[in-house]
């Protein structure tokens, strides 16, 4: 029997944006537009109503924007009658965006730039569907280094990193620097199944969604500091 399709919700003001990606992804096997959205209102509803397993998500649009559509989505006002939420990539023309920071604080699983090619674009949802991170290390990187700041009063690091035990913390130091499982691995001199465990544990303890959330926790707790990590390292896997 085979698995059913991925079901994506595209969400964008601009029409030919979304007749593009839906040709794009339509062409592809295992991939299914279940529908579109021009605005957050209608994102949310859509949502509600077809339960996707993906969701790419505009940023920047008129009356309820990507960002608070993003946080209406993942903090349950479309969940009802879903198991589990769908994941969210935000679309964006400019990488460096306050807008991509927050909706990536709020849960999204990474972002695209809109001038993406079409093989970028599918491999985009199939990774966020499987339930990995769309975090290019080097953008990210420079996302949060700019943007992320330790906060007084906010993430209390003391508190909430002294949850995890000293391999799960250096585990999170590693994710946080963009690399995948098998990265992380062969770093630590352990399995990959090893690392999703480590992972699985992180996300319960910090109450946190994704990889996603876990670098900028990691840079909000001053786990990791700013300008401490190059720009290599591979994708989140």
């Amino acid at each position: 029997m085979s698995e059913p399709p991925l079901r994506v919700l595209i969400v964008d003001d601009q029409a030919l944006v979304r007749a593009g990606f839906r040709m794009i992804l339509e062409a592809q096997p295992g991939i299914e537009v279940v529908a579109e959205a021009p605005d957050g209102e209608a994102a949310v509803r859509l949502a509600r109503r077809h339960h996707p397993d993906v969701v790419l998500m505009d940023v920047r649009m008129p009356g309820l924007d990507g960002l608070e559509a993003t946080r209406r989505i993942l903090g349950g006002d479309a969940g009802a009658g879903s198991t589990t939420p769908p994941r969210i990539i935000i679309l964006t023309t400019f990488d460096l965006d306050e807008y991509v920071y927050a909706a990536l604080r709020a849960g999204a699983s990474g972002f695209l730039l809109k001038d993406v090619t079409p093989e970028h674009l599918v491999g985009a949802v199939r990774t966020v569907a499987i339930g990995d991170a769309l975090l290019a290390p080097a953008i990210t990187r420079r996302l949060v280094e700019r943007l992320a700041r330790p906060k007084a009063g906010g993430v209390d690091a003391s508190v909430e990193l002294s949850s995890l035990t000293a391999r799960e913390t250096e585990v999170l130091g590693l994710v946080a620097r963009g690399m995948s499982n098998a990265e992380v691995g062969a770093e630590l001199f352990v399995t990959e199944a090893t690392v999703k465990t480590h992972v699985a544990a992180i996300l319960s303890k910090l109450g946190l969604r994704n990889r996603a959330q876990v670098v900028v926790f990691a840079y909000e707790s001053g786990l990791v500091q700013v300008g401490a990590v190059d720009d290599g390292g591979g994708s989140a896997g």
